[in-house]
């Protein structure tokens, strides 16, 4: 019977080392460099329409799919008024989940209660390594204040309407968010206004300095100003992959019907920086639908926005 040579054991332990050091890292839940999902598809939350006609009763605004599709994704509509299965089965074939801005209840409405099953099952995932991203924007970013605290945290601030700069804090540096921005363009976003503010709600800084839920899990990256309250305007979660932003990111590009709206070239990469930022979080996730037929007949694709540039703050919207 051949023996093995010292040099040829050693390298087999070498070789089997590695395997297993691979191996490890695949279950790190924030590691990307080892697998990567280059087909991500991100659920939007619908919300009520205001003065709903026949099959007019939920919305999406187009700016939220465009902003998702410009950065390589493919969008589902999250409907209201599933029911938990429902949800629960969306969830396991999804890889992340945006909760858009708009006018509805945070305490009480189908956005609502459809925001907090995803955010519990987002919550669930992330803790036994299934990494699943959320984000929220302005009306989404205040009810993601509220599904962590328990409690409406919201001050009145004079911001409907208004472009402004980003003061950042110490914690945007070690920031996941603002990592792959270029300098120039951190630099832009700190002197011009280029951050859409169309609230009349806002987390004081106050507020959430003195609120221990929010203190633990957010991290602020940015605030500012109606020049009477300081609020909040950008975090990040310290231990999930969530993220809100009181301002609109994806108004810059695709958005045109109000004048206060930025469309300079920084705003528009800013756009585009946000996009990229999140698409790539939901990269990390390997939900998928459990057949093509299923996936098909879930997706946007289905469904014609509608012109309504004339008469509303949203160029196109999808009704449902």
């Amino acid at each position: 019977m051949a023996t093995l040579s010292r040099d040829t054991v050693c390298f087999t332990f070498r070789i089997m080392f590695l395997l297993c050091l691979c191996l490890s890292f695949s279950f790190i839940p924030f590691s990307s460099s080892v697998q990567r999902n280059d087909r991500p598809i991100i659920g939007v939350l619908a919300q009520e329409v205001f003065l709903p006609k026949p099959n007019q009763t939920s919305y999406i605004a187009a700016s939220y799919v465009k902003f998702l599709e410009a950065a390589g994704a493919r969008v589902v509509p999250v409907m209201i008024d599933q029911t938990p299965e429902e949800y629960k089965s969306l969830f396991s074939s999804i890889n992340g989940i945006l909760y858009p801005g708009g006018g509805v209840s945070i305490i009480s409405s189908g956005y609502e209660r459809a925001a907090k099953i995803f955010y519990e099952l987002a919550i669930e995932a992330n803790k036994r390594g299934d990494y699943f991203p959320v984000w929220g924007t302005c009306l989404g970013f205040e009810q993601l204040t509220y599904l962590t605290s328990g409690k409406v945290t919201l001050s009145h601030t004079d911001t409907s309407g208004v472009a402004l700069p980003l003061v950042f804090t110490n914690e945007t540096k070690g920031s996941r968010m603002f990592k792959g921005f270029p300098a120039e363009l951190m630099k832009d976003l700190a002197s011009e206004p280029l951050t859409e503010n169309s609230h009349q709600w806002s987390l004081g800084t106050l507020t959430y300095n003195t609120n221990e839920e929010l203190r633990k899990f957010y991290k602020v990256l940015s605030t500012n100003t109606d020049g009477k309250t300081e609020f909040v305007s950008t975090v990040e979660a310290n231990d999930y992959p969530i993220y809100g932003t009181q301002w609109h990111p994806e108004k810059n590009a695709f958005e045109w019907t109000r004048p206060y709206i930025p469309h300079s070239p920084s705003a528009v990469k800013t756009t585009f920086y946000m996009a990229e930022f999140f698409v790539n979080e939901a990269r990390k996730n390997f939900h998928r639908f459990e057949s093509e037929e299923g996936e098909s007949k879930a997706l946007i694709y289905n469904y014609s926005p509608v012109y309504t540039g004339n008469n509303s703050s949203f160029e196109q919207i999808y009704f449902f």
